[in-house]
């Protein structure tokens, strides 16, 4: 255990310490802009990022078996054991096995951003939907909303697939990208949502990539954004929730 609050005795047990947030990492090589989860410098406090090999980006998004989702239990595994509070994801795809990767540990385990959609939903007027942008809207089964508890009747989704660049760097795992093209890419995607013509009360950003552009996203709808940053900023704090008494 580590050092207890107010307790002058330090506790072992772990090599490193400090890290609430352990982060499974796709096997990947594209660039992580600032605001990307799996970028250090996107977070204010320490995280530990594990590698799951063999977690490849493409076939992450376009073909997730039961099979190939067992390297990333054991890296939850090992994740826990090394003495993280909570872990989550650097794909929003990964919700496809949300219930088995929570089940493979004892601290919470929040794999995509689009855990966030009920609770978003819940938020809304009635008749409001959440806009949903996605990296890939074909490959974002019913068994992924089904799977985050998604009622997709309450939800617009947009996908990315069609466009150059944004989704062609993270699955077809490029080594580098033009950053403009892809906030353009964003931006252009927002403005779809938009332009559907349904009554939003806020936007859900699937992507574990897309939180660089959030404000950019922001800008356009006017609407609250939400971000596996959001999520993860939100489950960290509630590890360190405020002292007001003293």
């Amino acid at each position: 255990m580590e050092k207890r609050k107010n307790d002058r005795i330090a506790y072992g047990g772990y090599n490193v310490y400090g890290f609430d947030i352990g982060i499974l990492m796709l096997d990947s090589k594209f660039p992580r802009i600032e605001g990307d989860v799996g970028n250090a410098k996107t977070w204010q406090y320490p995280v530990l990022y594990k590698k799951v090999p063999g977690g490849t980006p493409q076939k992450v998004v376009l073909e997730l078996t039961e099979e190939d989702v067992q390297p990333f239990i054991k890296s939850a595994i090992e994740l826990e054991q090394e003495g993280v509070k909570a872990i989550t994801t650097s794909c929003g795809f990964l919700a496809l096995f949300q219930e088995t990767l929570a089940s493979a540990v004892h601290i919470p385990v929040f794999t995509s951003a689009l855990l966030l959609v009920p609770f978003v939903s819940n938020l809304l007027g009635k008749g409001q939907k959440v806009g949903i942008l996605t990296a890939n809207k074909k490959t974002l089964s019913d068994r992924h909303l089904e799977s985050a508890k998604v009622d997709k009747s309450k939800c617009v989704i947009i996908g990315l697939e069609e466009k150059e660049n944004f989704t062609n760097f993270t699955v077809q795992n490029w080594d580098k990208v033009d950053v403009e093209l892809c906030r353009e890419e964003l931006c252009e995607a927002a403005q779809e949502l938009m332009d559907t013509g349904e009554d939003l009360g806020a936007v859900v950003l699937e992507c574990t990539n897309m939180p660089p552009f959030s404000e950019d996203i922001q800008r356009i709808t006017q609407l609250p954004v939400f971000d596996i940053v959001t999520l993860t900023n939100m489950v960290q704090s509630a590890w360190n929730p405020q002292r007001f008494l003293r």
